[in-house]
């Protein structure tokens, strides 16, 4: 096993709700070389007191983008590999890491992407988003440069050739993707890197 180290960085902004079982997934899995790196928003809930039960590094953040969050993220993290994920997204089971590890085995994959599975009392449009969008079959993605932040792998040294976009509000991820399919390099999207996400991608259309 080649990989030094992964650093799983995960942005909060009043995450209460979900952040406890986010983190007791994320340190349950059967792969254990990783940090954890909190960015946090300027949580005004019980999110920090919870994220304080567990053995991460906090960052806080005020000018906020998604970009600029991860960025500053993967500045104080040391992994080869750099894992994003949303604070309010739970890994299904114990294999959901090294499943998004195991792809980097190709030198061609740049980036990783998981399955993200609606939760029983999710509203009926995430249902149909996410069962539409995240389907059940492996995809090497060589031109097609969809890519999601919310449960998503990059390989460090990608990353230092493209990185986001701090200025972009919200489609970070899929603007790194292009840039970096055009330097010949593949995304992979694996539905065996699943996780629970609560309001699927376009937030029940709250603008």
């Amino acid at each position: 096993n080649n990989y030094i180290m992964t650093s799983i960085i995960i942005r909060t902004k009043n995450e209460e709700r979900w952040i406890g079982h986010c983190l007791s997934a994320v340190f349950s899995q059967n792969y254990k070389d990783f940090e954890v790196i909190i960015v946090d928003n300027e949580s005004v809930d019980g999110t920090l007191k919870k994220v304080g039960r567990f053995p991460v590094k906090i960052i806080n953040i005020s000018n906020y983008t998604h970009g600029k969050a991860l960025i500053l993220g993967v500045q104080n993290s040391k992994g080869n590999i750099l894992i994003f994920l949303s604070g309010h997204c739970i890994p299904v089971d114990k294999n959901w890491l090294s499943n998004l590890l195991n792809e980097f085995k190709d030198n061609k994959v740049a980036g990783v992407y998981g399955r993200q599975v609606p939760m029983s009392f999710s509203s009926p449009q995430t249902k149909r988003d996410l069962l539409i969008t995240f389907g059940l079959d492996k995809i090497i993605q060589r031109k097609d440069s969809f890519f999601h932040n919310a449960n998503s792998a990059i390989r460090r040294s990608a990353w230092n050739k493209v990185k986001f976009d701090d200025d972009v509000t919200n489609i970070e991820d899929r603007v790194w993707a292009s840039h970096i399919i055009n330097l010949g390099y593949h995304i992979v999207y694996t539905p065996d890197a699943s996780v629970y996400h609560y309001h699927g991608i376009h937030h029940d259309n709250d603008i």
